[in-house]
């Protein structure tokens, strides 16, 4: 029998998501803006961002989208199948989050012969079970200390934006409650218990970009849940209460270890007013659980609210996120 999770105060709540590592980890993005310069091609906007999970690149009158993703070497040299799949869940998860259909994997991979061939046959099993061929890369086998990148190319008919994320559209946390959250990291691998569903569930919030029915998104990362939506919110200073007691949550598992973990799918969308049936039962349909949990505002304070408590957990003016120019 398992016992219930310990019940955490919204004050204890909020310190640990100030904590969270995948959080503080975000600031260093700011690295990027301050060396490349936020027009370091000459002329480029950055295609809609900073922020997104991906880059949109018009080719041809095509809306290519790129992205790509390190994987924590300590979790490479601990489980290098699981890193190997994670390689591939993180692209397909971005690429997702951007409206987009995936359409590739390149991979890198610097390991121990051992090592790679337990990396790459965790690329297989992911890249079989979200459609998605790998199509190149590069290996170097020696003794060394491992890395493990992968980069997704998928094409998005109507690219998702965090620019495109306004007061008065409604905040949707989506996620696959089906499994167990890992002892040894924060990663909640659903995958195992959606099986061959995890390729439509991906693709499904194409499907909503093209109908309008969500109009930015951004996938739960590393950050966690609050982490990733004060991503999102960074790039135009918006703001949100979010209702903790409507969040998603899989049973048996406690608040704060959800909200600072991994999901293998979990989503957060910004859909127009009016849409939001829609969109909950376009998640339903598939046994995904979806909920409304605020509404956006100007107010650039990220907030959580649990009964009649509420509780800010930062605001913009005052907390560097990525400290991507804006």
């Amino acid at each position: 029998m398992t016992s219930a999770p310990e019940t955490a105060s919204l004050t204890e709540i909020v310190d640990a998501v100030l904590a969270h590592p995948g959080l503080l980890a975000k600031a260093e993005i700011g690295l990027v803006g301050e060396a490349l310069g936020a027009d370091a091609t000459g002329g480029t906007d950055w295609l809609g961002g900073p922020g997104d999970d991906g880059a949109v690149v018009e080719a041809a009158g095509n809306k290519v989208v790129a992205c790509g993703e390190a994987i924590f070497p300590p979790f490479v040299s601990a489980d290098p199948h699981g890193a190997g799949f994670a390689a591939v869940l993180t692209n397909v998860n971005d690429l997702a989050a951007m409206g987009a259909e995936p359409l590739g994997i390149v991979d890198t991979v610097v390991a121990s012969e051992p090592l790679a061939r337990a990396v790459l046959a965790g690329m297989r099993e992911a890249a079989l079970l979200y459609r998605v061929p790998i199509v190149g890369g590069h290996l170097t086998v020696h003794d060394g200390p491992p890395a493990v990148s992968a980069f997704g190319v998928g094409h998005a008919a109507v690219p998702l934006s965090v620019t495109r994320a306004a007061p008065g559209q409604s905040l949707v946390v989506a996620a696959a409650l089906d499994g167990e959250m890992r002892e040894d990291f924060p990663f909640f691998p659903a995958f195992r218990s959606r099986g061959e569903r995890c390729a439509g569930d991906v693709r499904l919030l194409g499907a909503l970009a093209r109908a309008g029915t969500c109009v930015a998104a951004k996938d739960i990362s590393m950050a966690g849940l609050v982490g990733s939506l004060a991503m999102l919110l960074e790039c135009d200073g918006l703001g949100v209460t979010v209702d903790l007691d409507a969040v998603p949550a899989p049973a048996g598992v406690a608040l704060t270890r959800w909200l600072n973990c991994f999901p293998s799918f979990g989503f957060l969308l910004c859909v127009p007013p009016g849409r939001e049936d829609e969109c909950l039962a376009a998640f339903s349909g598939r046994d995904l659980a979806a909920a409304v949990v605020g509404v956006l505002d100007d107010t650039g304070e990220l907030a959580l609210r649990s009964g009649a408590e509420r509780a800010t957990v930062l605001r913009l003016d005052e907390f560097r996120v990525t400290g991507l120019p804006r």
